[in-house]
């Protein structure tokens, strides 16, 4: 006999919200013809649910006397760690949101008219001439947020699979949608793709292997199951394994990183701000309660292994970062060395992690939303004067700050940022996951991560150096040209002060982080 399930509808509100926007959304696609209207109907449509979302979410957080309701038995919660999530995830997608809808003077936006022509078609020159537009990105933004925000108040091994596909879909079809470089956007896109199947499909092995071993799938099940015969762990152990592997391919650790570069340089540059900083956030949500709301009892076993990823992580991140001339790849093996800070706050699985990995990502998710938006601002010129794509190689970038002086200055504070130098966001950031390993023990892994960081800080620097302290070649004085849209401008200088502000006064923040340090269930 089927018997209904209890839900508490005001505790999915943000969700709801978010995900009842993007089915209007499609809705808008289907009724509304006229393709500005359109556009700033979805634009407006998805400022409102984001920012709308956010303030349920934050009247949930303020409104909350204890760790938090359960939205439905077994399977979600919302706790002040899962609200801490989803509130990151929806300032990220309303930052998004303003890149997806900029343009250059122009008018050109970053995604391709017509998604379904083939690239130097017909059908792609005729959509070009009838400026249509690909505004159903909205929506599809919007699904991928309601997913991160489920993927962060999961309670269950199933439900977490299908919040994994609700968010990763609609990222795959937007990595394919760049206006320029088609054929390297479907490219990129079918990689992800692939990977993204195969991790799915290792995810839910291990899956089957904790029901084998629980009878349950529920976090909470699993737990008293690992509890209950300590002794009999044939299971759990390459079960719990296999999970990990699913959620650290979305966090980009090494091995299961080989999609990031090709996604990150292939997508349409908004899109990778959106991916780099949100989906991140969403898998180290997702990590975060597995291992304490589930694994906690496998310290002995799992150490190993994150110990492991993450110090090839962060070399591998960090040195193969160090040879690309593209700096759109050299940010994505940067994400590839972040993900192996986030790792080092699991060492030990103390519990400071539950509030230094929020922190962490939050402070990195800003910066690399901001450095995105910097680059799309820059931009080839041809010798007629019209301006092209995003100038993306190195050197490209020399004398950007005698071109654009502020905003070469944004982008050298991100940088600083990412290589975790004091005042900024980003050395709080890597000082409270760097706190927590040693809490737990694992020194000898913040001296890796410490190393790491200084060697990382080269290539940084580099991109400064070129900025600020190079001269321009003569004959590529006019190859290059700052084009911006001032929604682009508006997410510059958010994520700039939200970055000196989080390095200099942090407290507040520090202390939201410590609040939401306790989970619902788990030990």
């Amino acid at each position: 006999m089927f018997t209904a399930p209890d839900l508490s509808y005001m505790a999915f509100a943000p969700i709801i919200i978010v995900l009842l926007a993007g089915a209007i959304g499609v809705l808008v696609e289907a009724i509304v013809r006229d393709a500005a209207t359109r556009r700033a109907a979805q634009l407006t449509l998805t400022l409102v649910a984001t920012l709308g979302a956010l303030i349920v979410a934050a009247v949930q957080w303020a409104t909350t006397t204890e760790a938090g309701v359960v939205a439905q038995a077994g399977f979600f919660v919302m706790d002040k760690q899962a609200l801490a999530w989803q509130c990151m995830l929806l300032v990220f997608a309303a930052l998004g949101a303003l890149l997806f809808a900029a343009r250059t003077r122009a008018g050109e936006e970053a995604f391709t008219p017509l998604g379904s022509a083939a690239p130097g078609s017909p059908e792609e020159a005729e959509a070009l001439r009838r400026k249509l537009e690909v505004t159903e990105v909205f929506p599809l933004l919007l699904f991928a947020v309601g997913g991160m925000m489920t993927f962060a108040s999961t309670t269950d091994y199933l439900a977490l699979f299908v919040a994994l596909e609700v968010f990763s879909l609609p990222l795959y079809i937007m990595v394919a949608l760049a206006r320029r470089k088609r054929l390297l956007s479907e490219e990129g896109a079918l990689k992800y793709f692939l990977l993204g199947a195969f991790s799915s499909a290792i995810y839910l092995f291990g899956v089957a292997l904790l029901y084998g071993a629980a009878a349950t799938t529920s976090y909470a099940g699993v737990l008293g199951a690992i509890l209950a015969s300590p002794g009999d762990l044939a299971l759990f152990v390459p079960g719990a394994i296999l999970v990990l592997v699913g959620i650290l391919f979305k966090l980009g650790a090494v091995p299961f990183h080989t999609w990031s570069p090709d996604a990150y340089q292939a997508a349409p540059t908004p899109v990778t701000a959106f991916m780099a900083a949100a989906t991140k956030a969403a898998a180290a949500a997702a990590l975060v309660r597995i291992v304490f709301s589930s694994l906690y009892p496998l310290e002995w076993e799992l150490s190993w292994m994150i110990w492991t990823v993450a110090i090839v992580t962060m070399v591998v991140g960090t040195v193969v970062a160090l040879v690309q001339t593209d700096i759109k790849r050299m940010l994505a093996y940067s994400s590839v060395a972040h993900a192996g800070f986030i790792l080092v706050a699991f060492a030990g699985f103390s519990p400071e992690a539950l509030s230094a990995v929020p922190f962490y990502l939050l402070t990195y998710g800003l910066a690399t939303i901001g450095a995105f938006a910097v680059i799309t601002q820059v931009r080839e010129k041809a010798d007629d004067g019209t301006v092209g794509g995003e100038a993306t190689r190195l050197g490209q970038w020399a004398g950007l700050g005698r071109r654009d002086p502020l905003l070469a200055g944004a982008m050298a504070l991100f940088l600083l940022s990412f290589a975790g130098i004091p005042l900024t966001a980003g050395f709080i950031g890597k000082f409270q996951v760097f706190a927590a390993a040693i809490d737990g023990g694992g020194w000898p892994l913040v001296l890796v991560a410490v190393l790491a960081s200084a060697a990382a800080a080269f290539f940084y620097v580099r991109l400064i150096v070129l900025m600020f302290l190079t001269d321009v070649p003569e004959d590529q004085q006019e190859a290059v040209e700052v084009d911006y849209h001032p929604y682009t401008r508006v997410v510059v200088w958010i994520t700039v002060i939200a970055t000196v502000f989080l390095g200099v006064m942090p407290v507040w923040a520090l202390q939201a982080a410590s609040d939401a340090g306790v989970l619902l269930t788990g030990l």
